[in-house]
């Protein structure tokens, strides 16, 4: 199938949505093995589903900011591609799901003609940068970071240095000393700070969420904005080299931190100082081309005044002014909080929200990490008929992010990975609140996040009350189960906490879990007293006590077998896709990605782009020595560790460095040297000797041994 590109889509994008596009015929022939198409499409925004033959696409909005034009054509995709649904998540992404893997390419270009890309959005690439959705109007902040959260994602996109590492890494820019992005549980968490005059930013490294999660710890109390990008790069080359690669589940930021101890690890970023392509960056004035500059002029009326004269009757409305609309930092001007259950948006609901935007807002929506929306700079004036015109699209529900307001993971409707149900027992829960807990829409201390693994999508370690999905047996039998995990989230001091796994109970006593807990609370909490602060007060223990009763398997009934939204009987499974065997010899992949890589570095080179025409050779070292062991059956796990066994394993050999220790040097040079043309064609030649040396070498030895016996990969076929 062919594609045709507006002029709207730079080289850059169509470039990798034809490469996409031939990776896909690649693989539907055979050509390319499981695991390699997998580690390609996914960062390029591509993920396969829990159901066979079809595809969930992340579309990749950097700190959430999108206009009304670009949530039409979302929307507008959604119908053409996919199933009409806007999925909002924890990142401030849209996802759409059950999209063919053909058509993945034609959607991707029809994105890019709206100035919104695919590219790294999953996989082991930076991921989407995420910021505090309230920048820019923020009363708290002492300055806008989102032409900072715009300059990082746009700087690390394509950036060589980390298209291939270990396992993800990602970022966050909160705009005020609450870090309401969750800097603690990032790779790289930005606090914004001014100290004498001087803006710049608190930095935490090495968070992260998953089966064990890791609070970040602080590199710096203030670094001045020009120094953030260059830390942050040298941060990702020291991921990228010494980063565990075979063990999936020790392959994030936060277990080298461990491993090392910070000050080592702070240590290894300096000494990539002289490698980085810019020493200071300072250029923050940037802002994606899709925002043009707006004067919104003067304000309207204070909130008190908004509040005392509001003409609407309705306690809903009252309830939702309260909640959801605060006034911003420009006096008189007001920004609109959307709760959306499950994150989920209908493309009719979109397309009329667009239109609302374009009516009383401006064209600048965020999309909040607790799956909402917000709306910016709204004249007071406007709130009841926008509120009456919300309404009418289900999207003025009171209680945005408020204990009523869950954040959750699709679960087990589409992800490969879940156990149970997240969006089931989401709405159980909400239900229940609203029944039996009306007024905790006005709750804003506790939060109620929920995945459907213990992976964290739905970012349940970092709630005051989190669930995660699991699985229970009961003799021969087993039935769908949640963690329960308490403690997590921010306490009184504004400090950011992991929660603590507490008990597991079948899944559907979720709704009289919480509801324990919540009449718990009211009964003997202090006056004021955060929720996670009584939960320290008070112990696990107390908790593990408390809800033990509904761990009760002697007490199950049938309707404990069967999960929320199903009807049949619980069984344990992830999605598999129809599979065909086919023969692939892994070194020869391995030294065509090498070449690939390679020809990355010539092209960088040509353009002058001489750290990233650097960056690509020092890959292809990398592969190319990957493939040499290979073909000696030597295990490979960290960059480090393959360049220090090719060192052994090769030396002396025909063709190979001599020396010991002489390979090392020339690879790790990398990092000795500046970024100069002279340096950039000196390493890319050495590397292309390499791979010519490897690459008779193979031949070598296919022709004294022959072929060894080829590895059997699984390629799906209905893609």
């Amino acid at each position: 199938m062919s594609i045709s590109f507006s002029p709207n889509v730079s080289a850059a994008a169509q470039r990798d949505i034809l490469d996409l596009q031939k990776k896909i015929n690649a693989f539907a022939s055979g050509e390319m093995t499981d695991e390699h198409f997998r580690k390609f499409r996914l960062a390029r925004g591509v993920y396969g589903q829990r159901q066979a033959g079809v595809q969930m696409i992340r579309i990749k909005l950097p700190h959430g900011r999108i206009t009304a034009d670009q949530l039409v054509r979302i929307a507008d995709l959604s119908d053409k591609y996919a199933t009409g649904n806007l999925h909002a998540t924890t990142r401030q992404d849209i996802q759409l799901h059950f999209v063919k893997l053909a058509d993945s390419p034609a959607l991707w270009s029809e994105l890019e003609d709206a100035g919104i890309t695919l590219r790294e959005a999953c996989g082991n690439t930076v991921r989407n940068v995420t910021g505090s959705a309230r920048a820019g109007v923020d009363p708290e902040e002492p300055f806008d970071i989102t032409p900072y959260a715009y300059t990082v994602f746009d700087y690390f996109l394509r950036n060589p240095i980390c298209q291939e590492m270990g396992r993800k890494f990602k970022i966050s820019l909160s705009s005020s000393e609450r870090d309401s992005a969750y800097g603690y549980m990032h790779d790289v968490g930005l606090i914004a700070r001014v100290r004498d005059g001087k803006r710049g930013f608190r930095v935490l490294v090495a968070g992260g969420l998953g089966a064990q999660p890791f609070a970040a710890q602080e590199a710096f109390d203030f670094l001045e904005e020009e120094n953030v990008i260059p830390f942050i790069e040298g941060v990702i080359r020291v991921f990228d080299r010494y980063g565990e690669r075979t063990k999936r589940h020790k392959a994030r930021m936060k277990y080298l931190l461990n491993d090392i101890g910070l000050e080592e690890f702070l240590k290894r970023v300096a000494e990539e100082t002289p490698a980085l392509k810019n020493k200071v960056f300072s250029d923050f004035s940037r802002q994606s081309p899709i925002f043009a500059v707006q004067n919104f002029g003067e304000g309207g009326i204070s909130y008190e005044e908004v509040a005392a004269n509001w003409p609407l009757t309705s306690e809903e409305s009252k309830a939702w002014l309260k909640t959801n609309v605060f006034e911003q930092k420009q006096p008189g001007w007001y920004a609109v909080q959307l709760r959306v259950l499950l994150g989920d948006m209908h493309s009719d609901t979109a397309r009329a929200l667009a239109q609302v935007v374009k009516k009383y807002a401006a064209d600048d929506i965020r999309v909040t990490i607790n799956q909402g929306y917000l709306l910016r700079f709204v004249r007071p004036e406007n709130l009841p008929a926008l509120y009456e015109e919300l309404a009418a699209l289900g999207l003025a529900d009171p209680g945005f992010d408020t204990t009523a307001d869950i954040t959750t993971c699709p679960g087990t409707d589409t992800c490969n990975l879940a156990i149970s149900s997240s969006y089931g027992i989401t709405r159980a829960l909400e239900t229940m609140m609203k029944q039996e807990f009306p007024e905790i829409i006005y709750n804003n201390d506790i939060k109620i996040k929920i995945s459907g693994c213990m992976n964290g999508c739905g970012q349940h370690s970092v709630a005051n009350i989190g669930y995660h999905g699991s699985s229970l047996k009961n003799g021969a039998f087993v039935l769908p189960a949640l963690q329960v995990l308490l403690g997590g989230g921010f306490n009184g001091k504004g400090e950011g906490l992991i929660a603590d796994k507490v008990i597991k109970i079948p899944a559907k006593r979720g709704p009289e879990s919480l509801r324990v807990l919540l009449n718990d609370y009211d009964a003997n909490a202090f006056e004021g007293e955060y929720f996670s602060d009584y939960y320290a007060r008070q112990g696990k223990n107390y908790f593990f006590t408390l809800l033990k009763p509904l761990a009760d398997l002697k007490t199950l009934t049938q309707d404990d077998y069967i999960d929320w939204d199903h009807t049949e009987q619980f069984v344990t499974e992830i999605g598999v896709g129809e599979c065909a065997g086919v023969m692939i010899d892994l070194v020869a992949t391995t030294l065509t990605e090498a070449a690939e890589k390679l020809e990355w570095s010539r092209e960088a080179l040509a353009e002058s782009r001489w750290a990233d025409a650097i960056y690509h050779a020092y890959s292809s070292f990398i592969t190319t020595a990957k493939a040499g062991l290979m073909s000696r059956d030597v295990a490979t796990n960290t960059q480090h560790g393959i360049v220090s066994d090719f060192d052994k394993h090769f030396l002396g050999e025909a063709g190979f460095h001599t020396e010991e220790g002489a390979f090392k040097t020339l690879v790790f040079s990398i990092n000795k040297n500046e970024p100069s043309e002279d340096f950039a064609r000196q390493f890319l030649a050495a590397a292309e000797v390499l791979l010519t040396s490897v690459q008779a070498y193979r031949q070598q030895q296919i022709d004294t041994d022959g072929l060894p016996e080829l590895q059997e990969l699984e390629i799906a076929k209905d893609s």
